[in-house]
């Protein structure tokens, strides 16, 4: 038997919208939520911060080859990038925190 209680136990740690997301207007919003969520529940499950794990990807995912797709997965990411990450020009903005 498949025993995922420690993901539902990690999605839970997300309240922000929780009540903003049940109405996610259509399926495919619901959908996109619910990958994102995903995302940053993993990241943080491997340590990695989601917002530089975020940043990095979606400068990165233009110019990747699609055949080595899984590279981006965030525990590859940590594996393969996530000492030199890509910044954003926001990220001197950004709080440390």
């Amino acid at each position: 038997m498949i025993d995922t209680n420690h993901l539902e136990r990690a999605l839970r740690a997300i309240p922000m919208g929780r009540k903003n997301w049940l109405f996610c207007w259509t399926e495919l919003g619901a959908k996109q939520v619910g990958i994102l969520q995903s995302l940053i529940v993993t990241c943080r499950l491997h340590g990695i911060d989601p917002y530089t794990y975020l940043v990095d990807v979606l400068q990165r995912v233009g110019q990747h080859p699609a055949r080595r797709v899984a590279e981006l997965t965030p525990r590859q990411w940590k594996e393969r990038f996530a000492q030199n990450p890509l910044r954003s020009p926001l990220h001197t903005l950004r709080p440390s925190g």
